[in-house]
């Protein structure tokens, strides 16, 4: 699934290199949106080598937004 059915599905502003906020572990984290998959977003939190998939709205805040 692409990152546009997740906006569409979800109702979120995510756009590929968008920057997201991840507060799931307590500590609040930043991080760069790389793609989708399967409905999750791939995102590589700033600290990680690699990127791990989220929940489009599980503990995210989107800190940039799509233009219509």
């Amino acid at each position: 699934m692409s990152i546009e059915w997740v906006r569409k599905t979800y109702g979120v502003p995510a756009k590929r290199g968008g920057r997201v906020e991840y507060k799931g572990e307590g500590k609040p984290e930043l991080g760069t949106i790389c793609g989708a998959s399967g409905g999750h977003l791939s995102i590589r939190l700033d600290k990680a080598k690699h990127p791990m998939p989220f929940h489009p709205t599980w503990k995210l805040r989107y800190l940039d937004q799509v233009q219509p």
